[in-house]
């Protein structure tokens, strides 16, 4: 790189970041989580104002390919953390009912995103019918755990028996969206057949060696040795998935899910430590270059009266479905009317989740321009409506208009099993909010 290219480079981070925070704090005033304010920023910094001479001017050609690496950086990192989430020890208490709600906001709206999908048809792209559909179906059944955990550590409600049935089942929703998601990759593989057979093995090692490894790590190596272990396989991980056509965020995931997995019976200080080294970097930094990344290729502007309308069918199907699923399926497992709502409208957080999905569907070639510009600002608006919608069902019963939850009737802990460990969702809220 030139200097005047890494001079270039260095102002746009720096007005990235600003403008990120300022977004955020937009958001929170409007009482939306902090990422909502960061991802519009990220979109207004692309073509949308002024045909995209702003875009052009602010981030120029020759340190856009730098910018995307960052970008990447910051989503394996995110990705990794987000696997680290998924602890499903301390969601034995709501399991099935967590399973019944996840696999019904999955099945429904998949169905209707691949009506949705057929409707459209694959546009401008190249890529395959199926392909396509199954990907619309994907995109409309994501439900956004790290922004979900934030609304609920908001509301106060993380450690009722309500809430942890809303995290155990969008942690469950993500779970199954990134599996369909590997499907489609493996649909659609660019990389030569033979290596997808590697997809297996990995897996085998993950489990039977690299988990181990970590466990050990965890509990006897230095604070210095269990980051550069756990970065090491991060990026070993991350470089293998995508090396086998499956995207580094598989194997950022994945790895997560098995460092989520070995600390199990461990102090909590296992994942103190890694935190504290780590920091908020990666989501106060990277992640926001990460959604004006992905804003360069979302053009409101171009948004004419047919795909105005496109936009109302999709929002309509995408809350219609996501609700109906959430919320039928809370009722028959014997939830009251009301909180069978609220799940409803829970489950409807797309958010980050949703944003990463698109992005990745759209480096696959199953996107067009407009149906990614589309589907973006339908992640934006659905996420936007969880917060007033829950205002109406978590109705205020204090003075000065504090929300009171109603007493949850989710399936009760057992006797003797503590509450949820809020330890993960306390660190979305500081990385989210």
């Amino acid at each position: 790189m030139t200097s005047s290219q890494i001079t270039a480079l260095f102002i746009d981070v720096a007005l990235i970041v600003t403008l990120a925070r300022a977004g955020g704090a937009v958001a929170r005033r409007c009482g939306q989580p902090a990422v909502i304010g960061e991802i519009v920023a990220g979109i207004l910094l692309g073509p949308t104002l002024l045909h995209g001479s702003i875009s052009e001017t602010v981030f120029p050609l020759a340190v856009r390919s730098e910018l995307a690496a960052l970008a990447d950086v910051g989503l394996m990192l995110f990705m990794f953390a987000l696997g680290m989430e998924f602890d499903w020890s301390a969601k034995r208490s709501v399991r099935r009912t967590s399973l019944s709600i996840a696999t019904c906001s999955m099945v429904l709206p998949f169905a209707v995103g691949a009506g949705i999908g057929l409707w459209w048809g694959p546009g401008e792209t190249e890529a395959s019918k199926l392909a396509h559909l199954l990907f619309m179906g994907i995109a409309l059944s994501v439900t956004a755990f790290p922004v979900l955990a934030r609304i609920i550590e908001d509301r106060g409600i993380a450690r009722t028996a309500l809430g942890q049935l809303a995290l155990a089942s969008a942690a469950l929703c993500d779970i199954f969206a990134w599996t369909f998601l590997g499907v489609v990759m493996l649909i659609c593989g660019s990389s030569a057949p033979w290596r997808l057979l590697w997809a297996i093995p990995y897996l085998i090692l993950l489990i039977t060696a690299v988990r181990p490894l970590l466990r050990t790590v965890m509990r006897k190596a230095s604070r210095e040795l269990d980051l550069v272990v756990t970065f090491v396989g991060l990026l070993a991980s991350s470089a293998a998935t995508e090396w086998m056509g499956l995207h580094f965020i598989s194997g950022a995931f994945a790895l997560g899910i098995v460092r989520a997995n070995a600390r199990r019976g461990l102090p909590e200080e296992a994942d103190a430590r890694l935190r504290q080294n780590i920091g908020t970097l990666p989501e106060r930094i990277f992640m926001p270059i990460y959604f004006v990344v992905a804003g360069w290729n979302v053009d409101l502007s171009a948004l004419g009266p047919s795909q105005l309308r496109d936009l109302s069918v999709l929002l309509l199907a995408a809350m219609a479905a996501k609700f109906l699923a959430a919320a039928g399926a809370a009722r028959l497992s014997g939830m009251p009317v009301r909180e069978s709502a609220v799940m409803g409208a829970l489950m409807n957080t797309r958010g980050l989740t949703e944003l990463i999905v698109l992005t990745a569907g759209r480096e696959m070639g199953l996107l067009d321009d407009a149906q990614y510009t589309l589907l973006v600002t339908m992640a934006v608006l659905t996420t936007m409506s969880t917060g007033p919608a829950l205002n109406r069902l978590l109705r205020s019963s204090k003075p000065g208009g504090e929300t009171t939850p109603p007493t949850p009737s989710a399936p009760p802990l057992p006797a003797g099993e503590p509450a949820q460990d809020t330890a993960s969702t306390s660190h979305l809220r500081e990385t989210q909010g």
